[in-house]
């Protein structure tokens, strides 16, 4: 099937905004919108297979966090059940059983820096794609430190809020230097994320993440790889990681809830292996 062909067919035809389906090419947002005016908002990434949206309960967990962190109300409502029904119904409407979903929830209110009111609004996206599983990258990534904004360190630096600038920054310094993704650090100059991912580093038989007091994004992937690290007895750290470790490691790899594993190839002249990421990855579709 030729590729342009391809994406017509599994571009979403629906979104649901706040319990409603509509097409999802309507024009929805006023000007007036906090997410669009302050970034006042969070988001989950999701991911469908076979029907079914994977992870849920852990999705819940972060997102209610994160609205009990913002100070939303109505994050009892969006629990689990929630997710794995709207996400159904919505793959129902578009015809698909696998794809990405993004659930973006924000503060519905008027005002200025401080809201009228603390009552929140959702819109619930799907982008089909044929993958049936996780798939581990074949070409390792190309990766380098991003140093030009540091994340900061506080409450919200967990959650996936919708002021992502330095993403976006981040984003924009990869494409610039033609690299895969980068790595970035926080505002101590410890090892924190990359611009989507969580990040391992497998080093002297052990495996380090980024302790969540480094500001890293509570990652659900994140979470769901220590998971299976313990099963299996493979040492895993949640440690303060200085980025030098990077030039000794072993294997380096990011998780993220949308694609998985994704292993890392190279760090300037450093290259790495990939033994863990690949039986990693077998494992988690084995969940």
């Amino acid at each position: 099937m030729p590729a342009d062909l391809f994406s017509k067919r599994m571009m979403p035809h629906f979104i649901n905004f706040n319990g409603q389906l509509v097409a999802a090419d309507s024009p929805l947002l006023t000007v007036g919108n906090r997410a669009f005016k302050y970034g006042d908002g969070l988001f989950e990434s999701m991911r469908f297979i076979d029907g079914q949206l994977k992870f849920a309960a852990l999705h819940a967990d972060r997102l209610q966090n994160g609205m009990k962190a913002l100070k939303l109300e109505g994050y009892t409502y969006l629990d689990a059940w929630f997710l794995k029904e709207k996400a159904e119904e919505l793959a129902t409407w578009n015809k698909a059983r696998n794809g990405r979903l993004r659930l973006t929830v924000y503060r519905d209110a008027d005002g200025l820096y401080t809201p009228t009111d603390n009552r929140s609004g959702w819109c619930l996206e799907m982008v089909p794609d044929g993958k049936t599983g996780y798939l581990l990258n074949q070409k390792g990534l190309l990766m380098d430190v991003y140093t030009e904004i540091l994340k900061p360190l506080n409450y919200l630096s967990n959650y996936k809020t919708c002021n992502s600038l330095p993403y976006v920054m981040a984003g924009l310094y990869k494409e610039q230097h033609k690299l895969d993704d980068v790595f970035l650090l926080n505002q101590q100059g410890f090892l924190c994320e990359s611009t989507s991912s969580n990040v391992f580093v497998w080093y002297n038989d052990h495996l380090y993440t980024p302790a969540l007091s480094e500001g890293c994004v509570a990652g659900v992937m994140r979470q769901a790889v220590m998971e299976i690290c313990k099963e299996h007895e493979i040492p895993v750290t949640e440690a303060q990681i200085n980025p030098d470790i990077l030039n000794e490691a072993e294997e380096v790899f990011i998780t993220n809830a949308s694609r998985g594993i994704q292993w890392v190839i190279g760090f300037g002249i450093k290259r790495y292996f990939n033994n863990l990421s690949k039986k990693l990855n077998d494992e988690l579709n084995k969940k």
